[in-house]
């Protein structure tokens, strides 16, 4: 039997920082994931993608994050079960819970934060009838890593941050571009918007929208994909290509989480957002991609605030009755569980007469 202050399921970006959260706090945690390596998305499917939008780093790939987090929490020495899906959840008399995987690994916790993202996910694929056979053939649902698109004729589809993201990536990679979108409108930020059209002027992306991928050509390896484009009346041409690449997002599921009697609603988890993102059973938090309340965003940034404030919520239910004053780490340091100490630097101090 594993035993921790507070078991968080999921080993993702949230997951992690919810580590040092606990940490500053004294409280222990051990980590569930289904993945053989922690990092969530960020390592499993979109390792060298990068991102803009974590504060102080104007651009840093999913790996090397994942890489700082588990720097940054490694001082408070969390446990991992990895490889491994959550499967049953039992509540003891003392309102505690155990935790079981499907290798049969017991958690016993009287705290279980839910940090699964997306949870378990398929990539939306596109209704193409003969996809399937060119699937590691030169159909490609996940970038794990660029280089293998050096010098070749990439085709992205779609209209989201992943597509933008990976088209203004690979333009510097591959020796060709090709983004479609069914539609003239992108649903990702309009900095990345803004981007792709300064490198259609410039030549290093071909945009083609309003237009879909309707086929594929080619006998053992994709050779070309045939697009098709409604101006005034239907076209269709094929586009010679060695890759590509349909970036539809994923679709998730909760998995054997559903049935543990958590309120639902569309595939995720809903939580007391005005208070400590707490799910409708006492003692069960869901923190990340995989909650729901008014006004989500699925943001790297916002599962962090959530598990700040769901460690501070974990905290008192664990100490109750104990106050406990914010301490602030530029003024306070951070105490390691192996008794090890930053200081904070000291405080200068200018005598003005």
């Amino acid at each position: 039997m594993i035993k921790t202050d507070i078991l968080i399921i999921g080993a993702g970006p949230t997951g992690l920082f919810a580590v040092f959260e606990a940490g500053l706090l004294k409280l222990k945690c051990h980590l569930i994931d289904a993945l053989p390596q922690p990092g969530g998305q960020c390592s499993e499917i979109y390792p060298k993608k990068p991102i803009y939008d974590i504060p102080g780093f104007p651009e840093i790939l999913a790996d090397d994050l994942t890489q700082n987090l588990l720097e940054q929490c490694k001082q408070f020495e969390p446990g991992f079960t990895l490889g491994e899906r959550a499967e049953t959840i039992d509540k003891q008399e003392d309102g505690s819970f155990i935790v079981t995987t499907n290798k049969g690994t017991k958690h016993h916790a009287p705290i279980v934060a839910i940090a699964g993202g997306l949870g378990s996910f398929e990539p939306r694929k596109p209704l193409i009838h003969n996809i399937a056979h060119f699937e590691d053939k030169g159909v490609e649902y996940f970038i794990k890593d660029p280089e293998k698109f050096r010098n070749k004729r990439v085709v992205i589809s779609g209209g989201g941050d992943s597509a933008l993201d990976w088209s203004i990536f690979l333009s510097n990679v591959a020796s060709e571009v090709t983004l479609i979108h069914r539609r003239n409108e992108f649903r990702g930020a309009l900095d990345s918007v803004e981007k792709v059209q300064e490198l259609k002027n410039l030549g290093k992306i071909n945009l083609i929208t309003p237009a879909e991928v309707t086929g594929i050509v080619g006998d053992h390896h994709v050779k070309a994909v045939v697009v098709s484009q409604a101006e005034h009346i239907e076209k269709e041409f094929e586009i010679e290509c060695d890759y590509f690449i349909p970036l539809f997002g994923l679709s998730p599921k909760l998995g054997p989480i559903a049935n543990w009697g958590l309120e639902i609603e569309k595939n995720a988890i809903k939580v007391n957002n005005a208070l400590d993102y707490q799910t409708n059973i006492p003692g069960i938090f869901a923190i990340g991609d995989v909650n729901t309340y008014p006004g989500k965003l699925k943001l790297i940034l916002c599962g962090f605030h959530e598990a700040t404030l769901m460690c501070q919520a974990a905290y008192q239910i664990l100490n109750p009755g104990k106050k406990y004053v914010l301490k602030y780490t530029t003024v306070s340091g951070i105490d390691g569980f192996d008794g090890s100490r930053k200081e904070a630097p000291k405080a200068v101090v200018k005598a003005i007469n």
